[in-house]
């Protein structure tokens, strides 16, 4: 049978472990990879799994745009379209699962398929792969990916573009890719590109956005990625190192380090972790024998505990740390004031990476009545976007002079002896 394809997507014919193709809209990718399949499907009995990170129905699935292909390519006299499976008169079977509802258990019925299909792949999690990969096991079996890229440090992204495995073939593919690209795709490509230029980029050349949509500090991320300021960002043993915490137990602890040189505000590292203590934290951050400065608290760092009747900064105290507190601010007050210190700050690329994340991922509620934004989302971003706006606040009062050293470390590991948080 004789269809055509664009010539970026002639390797889906060629045996490979990985095909993976990334890009912007128009570019005929799903289209593309659906025909592939349907073509393999008629020349061999195949069992295909067409997946993506959530399927609440079959709506949500390729199911429509197989069935269109099947009609487009006149194979419609041998597969059979079923509400929720489509079969083939040789034996392919082609079904349809959304993978977050999967355990390591409940997905092994998988374990016989030949071709996996994941499609819209940029919001495939970690533990979804880690979950679908090792399941695809069959000899000759092959994992498909689709996606258009969101942000560049998406687990989808960074584990085939960034990173790929061996026996993989990662392309891009584009609107100028596709030989049949739509003249109203056009109009709207160059329309597009008259009035939504910051993200046109995104939509149509499949390039990564330096923030999602609506992210608070969108703006402010991207100036920083265009002049650098998210590289290297080396320890200077010449310059206090100050300590921002974020507090929380069942909720992420957030702690940056930074150094301040000048106007520079430079973090060099970001920890983030839960149910951890503060010795711990004291604990492991004196085995990096730097240059220490002060410890901020958020205002609550005053609030005894019921639990030990000791207060966060009562704790730290007594481990030897020189503690300040943060100014209570509200906390648009204080988004307000991260935008105007984001010009001076300097991230390390790795050890700040999901400090970075956050900065990336920090955005406000939509009421779905008005379209109005509201109050920012609490959720697993919002901690280090916290931890991000107490580095603004205190920005000023962090000083390189010696007042704020810590006492000696041996007397205070003493004194906090039993101290929990």
């Amino acid at each position: 049978m004789i269809a055509e394809f664009p010539d970026k997507l002639q390797f889906l014919f060629t045996p490979k472990r990985y095909k993976v193709a990334h890009g912007g809209r128009g570019s005929g990718k799903s289209w593309g990879f659906a025909r592939a399949l349907l073509l393999q499907g008629a020349s061999a009995p195949l069992r295909i799994l067409c997946t993506r990170e959530v399927q609440k129905s079959i709506k949500d699935s390729v199911h429509k745009l197989l069935t269109d292909q099947i009609e487009a390519l006149g194979l419609g006299w041998f597969y059979q379209v079923l509400e929720n499976e489509i079969r083939g008169k040789n034996g392919t079977e082609i079904t349809f699962a959304g993978l977050a509802t999967h355990t390591i258990e409940s997905i092994k019925s998988y374990e016989g398929v030949d071709r996996v299909w994941v499609e819209e792949g940029q919001v495939v999690r970690k533990r979804s792969w880690d979950v679908l990969i090792p399941t695809i096991r069959k000899p000759g079996s092959e994992i498909w990916v689709t996606y258009n890229p969101e942000l560049e440090t998406d687990e989808t992204h960074q584990r085939f573009a960034v990173n790929p495995p061996p026996e993989a073939v990662v392309v891009q593919v584009n609107y100028s890719d596709n030989p049949w690209f739509p003249a109203e795709l056009e109009a709207e490509r160059k329309h597009s590109a008259l009035v939504n230029p910051k993200d046109y980029a995104w939509i149509w050349e499949g390039q990564c956005k330096p923030a999602v949509a609506g992210a608070i500090y969108y703006d402010e991320v991207a100036k920083a990625e265009q002049e650098g300021r998210i590289a290297n960002a080396p320890y200077d043993p010449l310059l206090k190192v100050h300590v921002i915490f974020d507090l929380g137990w069942n909720d992420a602890m957030s702690i940056s380090l930074v150094q301040r040189h000048s106007s520079e505000l430079r973090i060099i590292e970001n920890i983030e972790d839960s149910h951890k203590t503060l010795d711990h934290y004291s604990a492991e951050l004196k085995k990096k024998n730097m240059n220490w400065g002060s410890v901020y608290l958020p205002h609550d760092g005053r609030h005894k505990d019921y639990k030990t009747g000791k207060s966060a900064q009562e704790i730290m105290q007594a481990m030897g740390w020189e503690v300040k507190i943060t100014p209570n601010m509200s906390i648009e007050d204080g988004i307000r004031m991260t935008r105007m210190c984001f010009g001076r700050m300097y991230f390390d690329k790795t050890k700040c990476a999901r400090l970075v994340q956050c900065a990336k991922r920090y955005r406000r509620a939509i009421n779905q009545q008005t379209g109005e934004a509201g109050a920012p989302f609490h959720d697993e971003w919002s901690h280090g976007a916290d931890n991000l706006r107490y580095i603004a606040v205190n920005a000023e009062s962090m000083t390189n002079d010696d007042f704020g050293k810590m006492a000696p470390l041996e007397q205070a590991s003493a004194d906090a002896d039993g101290f929990f948080f």
